[in-house]
């Protein structure tokens, strides 16, 4: 089995839409083997996304990502981070397919509602960022 990490980004906690984010997982059979609501401070958010320092988005990523509570998760499944990306559709929900959760939920290419790892190595990095051992059952 394979992990993935995910985020249940501001725009659609502040929606109120968790609960048919998740459904979406579980409906594409991923067991969802942490997940807490949090609130990340600026600081925790430029150290989440360091690797995009140099992106002229980085300072309004980091902002939008500590504007109110997000929803992190570790989830598994066969071949977790690729489904996990399927699932949750091209980054900009324009260009996302139908059924996808960002062509379903996601207002702008910023807020698409969600986030994934993009491979093993993110994934490596990016579970430990949030979960300990202890919290992934």
């Amino acid at each position: 089995m394979e992990r993935t990490f995910a985020i249940i980004k501001p725009d659609a906690v502040e929606r109120n839409i968790i609960g048919k984010i998740l459904e979406k997982v579980e409906t594409a059979g991923f067991r969802i083997v942490g997940m807490k609501k949090i609130l990340l401070s600026k600081c925790e958010a430029e150290g989440f996304y360091y690797v995009h320092k140099e992106r002229p988005f980085f300072n309004d990523l980091c902002s939008f990502m500590s504007r109110s509570p997000v929803v992190v998760m570790v989830l598994e499944r066969e071949n977790a981070i690729n489904t996990w990306r399927e699932v949750m559709g091209a980054t900009n929900p324009a260009n996302a397919e139908a059924g996808t959760i960002r062509k379903d939920f996601g207002l702008s290419i910023e807020e698409n509602s969600v986030h994934g790892s993009d491979s093993p190595e993110s994934a490596a990095y990016e579970i430990p960022y949030f979960f300990s051992q202890l919290e992934l059952l």
